[in-house]
């Protein structure tokens, strides 16, 4: 029997539909499940007809692989994972390869990558987006991990990823390597982080357009179905048009029907936290999280809804030229979601001392993933043209883009507070590009308030940066003392 491309291991739907995709571009894969009934099944039905291998043991998998061996991992993240690493290690040799495809914390690929490469193995911790039609027919894939390793796993890697077209007509892979040790996923999760925000923002436009403009869902769904043919393109508005004109078996629109609780497996929260770690304001997926949050309490907010009182939504005027405000604001706070992104991808790099491409994720996001878009093509472009930009906003584009569109976005953000209906997105993208384009805030003062009750400590404007002084709040005119020192 021919030895195998790669070997797999864990049968759900994502990785059954990996398997498929890489049988279809020519590999052959050798399968595994800790439930073996799941092979049989899987070489019964999906498999049937494949070059597909099944194996009933560990053992049987690796040897039937071909040198480096790969083995792929597609299994609940965290503790399993890190089971069937310690299985799989007397089983392998030197310089073979396990690749973790799970939705992982970049900190445990972190760890993951060291203890492999102590182990004289090698690892890569990948990002896999597209849930299962990516999967099936070309996701967005971004590795990280052992840099050795890329040779091997990238001619696999490459041909089953998404691709998008070039201007010369050829085709480039939505996967790239990304980094060192915990990149891949860390670019993953960041990626999920902005999708959230994605998604939020999507639906409070969808909530002024329903509660503030009274609009039919069939009205809601030629809106997104418009703005997906112009520079909000992306499968998050295609979805959406989708979901608007979808029919419940008695006619009404199913998307009302749904429990408005949403749900989240983490990975935005695990990003609002490497942010907050960091420094860095990343507003709008913080927001975005909370508003699931929020969200959740669905009980609570129903009888709170009883006793608290507020404006009864209704926008009147002109609605076309509010909508046209709307997908300015959309476009605008989506832009901000970028931007605060990028800003952590930075910080991260700085942190862990990685390498990244940033104009390369850009292109990986391109196709495959959920939070693909037309949009995407410019950060790449912006990138491009200045490599060591500091931040999305000073780029030629976006700045005109938000200079244009900032008065749509006011005009938009003070009517849903005149409304009372909530846009924590869209609202803490506007507080943040008026923040990161004041020269002066207001935290002089945060600063003074910080040395009176806790000698913190403050720098003046009027000193060298670096200084810093000490205030006898308590004091009188010139009885004011106040040291300086330098910190470390």
């Amino acid at each position: 029997m021919s030895k195998a491309d790669i070997g797999l291991i864990g049968l759900a739907v994502m990785g059954q539909n990996l398997v498929l995709n890489m049988n279809d571009h020519g590999f052959t894969v050798a399968v595994f499940n800790r439930t073996v009934s799941k092979v049989d099944k899987f070489m019964e039905s999906g498999a049937k007809g494949t070059k597909v291998i099944g194996t009933r043991s560990l053992e049987e998998l690796v040897n039937s692989l071909k040198s480096p061996r790969r083995v792929m991992l597609m299994v609940q993240a965290g503790k399993p994972v890190d089971e069937f690493i310690d299985m799989l290690i007397p089983l392998l040799d030197k310089g073979d390869i396990i690749i973790d495809g799970g939705n992982s914390n970049y900190n445990d690929s972190i760890r993951r990558t060291a203890y492999l490469e102590s182990k004289g193995l090698l690892f890569v911790g990948t990002g896999v987006s597209g849930g299962e039609e990516g999967a099936r027919n070309g996701p967005s894939i971004m590795p990280g991990g052992s840099i050795a390793a890329w040779d091997h796993v990238k001619p696999i890697f490459q041909s089953v990823a998404a691709k998008v077209s070039r201007p010369d007509g050829g085709e480039d892979p939505c996967c790239d390597w990304v980094g060192e040790d915990g990149a891949g996923h860390y670019i993953k999760m960041v990626h999920n982080g902005i999708e959230y925000g994605d998604m939020q923002l999507i639906s409070e436009a969808y909530h002024l357009m329903r509660d503030g403009l009274g609009m039919t869902h069939e009205e809601m769904q030629a809106t997104f179905a418009e703005w997906n043919t112009g520079k909000l393109d992306s499968y998050l508005i295609e979805i959406t048009r989708d979901i608007l004109g979808y029919k419940d078996e008695d006619g009404q629109a199913l998307v009302e029907k749904i429990l408005d609780a949403a749900e989240q497996k983490g990975t935005g929260k695990w990003t609002g936290i490497s942010a907050l770690d960091m420094g860095i304001p990343l507003t709008l997926v913080v927001e975005a999280v909370l508003a699931r949050a929020l969200s959740s309490i669905k009980d609570e907010r129903e009888s709170a809804s009883k006793v608290l009182t507020g404006p009864q939504p209704a926008i009147t005027g002109d609605k076309q030229a509010f909508l046209n405000d709307l997908r300015e604001a959309l476009y605008a706070s989506k832009i901000i979601s970028y931007t605060q992104g990028y800003m952590l991808f930075r910080a991260a790099a700085k942190e862990y001392n990685w390498n990244l491409n940033y104009g390369g994720i850009a292109l990986m996001w391109r196709g495959g993933c959920i939070i693909r878009s037309v949009f995407l093509g410019k950060i790449k472009e912006a990138f491009d043209n200045n490599p060591a930009l500091p931040n999305l906003l000073l780029d030629p584009y976006f700045k005109e883009q938000m200079l244009s569109a900032q008065a749509a976005w006011r005009r938009v953000v003070a009517q849903a507070v005149q409304q009372g209906i909530p846009v924590p997105t869209m609202s803490s993208a506007l507080a943040f590009f008026d923040g990161y384009r004041s020269s002066s805030l207001p935290a002089n003062l945060l600063q003074a308030q910080r040395d009176y009750f806790g000698a913190h400590t403050y720098q003046r404007i009027d000193k060298p940066r670096g200084e810093y002084f000490h205030t006898n709040w308590t004091g009188h005119g010139g009885d004011v003392t106040s040291t300086v020192w330098k910190k470390d």
